[in-house]
């Protein structure tokens, strides 16, 4: 699990074929020739002063760079709603810079990210200095997520109003990482953010049940010799939660679901009209708690892998719609906090640049969904709970141009040292994966060009930076 970057300069530069801008990039119109806007009929679609100025068949523009789009479907720019970049203070792990590299990679157009970075985004000057570094950056929109309590400590409210106030205009926050398992505290923060409509994440883990727990709680961690993490642990909080904000009406927002008793919860409290939202991350999706008799790390997550009755409950949870979103929880780790015996790694996996694809096999392909509610649970409805404006918009003239444009028939290997974050620490690595982003596009400037285009006048026009992740996106035979 090795990977390459400069941390002399921080700059994080990575080589290769693809190629992401920064600050910079073109400000020439773009013409999107024969593209399929959400896996439907094929149109060209005229990028110009930060919108979609022009839809329409046969069009031409003077001056515009051209891209070939047949074959490709064009989703709104992916908002994560659950990224951890590490900066300040984990500069090892993952950098403002490197993961928003890696979010233009995936196709995304907006993150939010989490406070558990040290010092704790807990205050107005914190999070606004992630914020800005977002801003210079320049590759996605980097919207803070602000502490529910000081230091993540589960003991007093943090600057709530204050971050709210700040130039990061901070509407979500979350102790994720750890639980707030005080319900006083929870009923505070909830009534607290409703003032300024703000929203509460949730890392729904009672701790007195998981202390020390490595797995899911079964008869596999029995097997195993490893303590478990029971579903009732992540069950017990979502419960006590919903029924609070029910009881304050403020909005809830759990993150991570990767239980079916967890799922019906959710949907009890929906039923009531509780103002509550929900998201599954990929690897919760996909993967299983068998993964972890391999003992390899890369698979020891938090919340753990879950059964396979529980895989299929979520899926189905998101097919219709009682989880809302898709969540990456992008959890970059340096190598030595993930190559060691199992007890000591660390909980997590990067999930960016693997996101879409993996949303792609086991919703899109299975016929859970189609693009257009790929759309709507990885860029509608995120962009909705995080309040972030301008993402997430219909592909309409007049619309603001943050879009990707993926090749669904494309298949690649996820090489873990080779991709664009800090942290190789895929759940993932030696997959073949369907679907590929070719370009992501932030208010019309292209912030990712994948290879097929990067001797394209596209290609030359994003060539600020130069970075990407070939090596990991390696084209293989279907």
């Amino acid at each position: 699990m090795t990977g390459t970057h400069d941390t002399s300069t921080g700059t994080g530069v990575r080589t290769g074929r693809g190629t992401t801008p920064g600050d910079g990039g073109s400000t020439r119109p773009v013409l999107v020739r024969g593209v399929r806007p959400l896996g439907g009929d094929a149109t060209d679609l005229l990028l110009a002063d930060g919108i979609v100025a022009e839809t329409g068949r046969g069009m031409t523009a003077d001056g515009a760079l051209v891209v070939d789009a047949d074959g490709l479907v064009a989703l709104p720019g992916l908002v994560d709603l659950h990224t951890h970049l590490r900066e300040p203070g984990r500069e090892d792990a993952e950098t403002v810079e490197s993961g928003s590299r890696a979010a233009a990679l995936g196709g995304f157009t907006a993150v939010h990210a989490m406070a558990n970075t040290d010092p704790v985004a807990d205050t107005a000057g914190v999070v606004e200095q992630v914020w800005r570094m977002g801003r210079r950056t320049g590759l996605v929109d980097v919207r803070p997520v602000g502490a529910v309590t000081v230091g993540l400590r589960g003991e007093q409210l943090a600057e709530l109003g204050a971050m709210a106030d700040s130039a990061a205009a901070v509407r979500v926050f979350s102790d994720d990482g750890l639980c707030v398992s005080d319900a006083v505290l929870m009923r505070r923060a909830l009534e607290y953010v409703k003032a300024f409509d703000g929203v509460v994440a949730q890392h729904s883990q009672e701790p007195r049940l998981t202390e020390a727990a490595q797995m899911h709680e079964g008869e596999l961690s029995a097997v195993l010799g490893l303590r478990g993490w029971p579903a009732a642990a992540e069950e017990a909080i979502i419960a006590r939660d919903v029924l609070i904000a029910g009881h304050v009406d403020s909005h809830l927002h759990v993150c991570h679901v990767s239980t079916a008793g967890s799922v019906e919860i959710i949907r009890w409290a929906k039923s009531r009209g509780v103002r509550v939202t929900a998201e599954v991350t990929p690897h919760h999706l996909l993967l299983t708690h068998e993964e972890v008799a391999s003992f390899d790390p890369v698979f020891k997550v938090n919340p753990p892998l879950r059964t396979p009755e529980d895989v299929a409950a979520v899926r189905e949870a998101l097919a219709d719609g009682t989880i809302d979103v898709v969540a990456t929880d992008h959890a970059p780790h340096p190598a030595e906090d993930k190559d060691c015996e199992w007890d000591a790694a660390a909980a997590g996996t990067t999930g960016l640049e693997t996101a879409l694809s993996v949303v792609q096999q086991v919703m899109v392909e299975t016929g859970l969904l189609d693009w257009a509610g790929v759309a709507e649970r990885m860029s509608v409805r995120p962009a909705g709970i995080g309040r972030v404006a301008g993402h997430g918009r219909p592909i309409a003239a007049g619309e603001p141009a943050n879009l990707v444009l993926v090749d669904p028939a494309a298949r690649w290997r996820v090489d873990p040292g080779a991709l664009a974050t800090w942290g190789c620490n895929t759940a993932f690595q030696g997959s073949t994966l369907p679907g590929r982003v070719v370009a992501t596009f932030l208010r019309g400037r292209p912030t990712f060009v994948a290879p097929r285009l990067a001797d394209t006048p596209l290609g030359s026009a994003a060539a600020v930076h130069a970075a990407s992740r070939p090596e990991a996106a390696q084209e293989v035979t279907a």
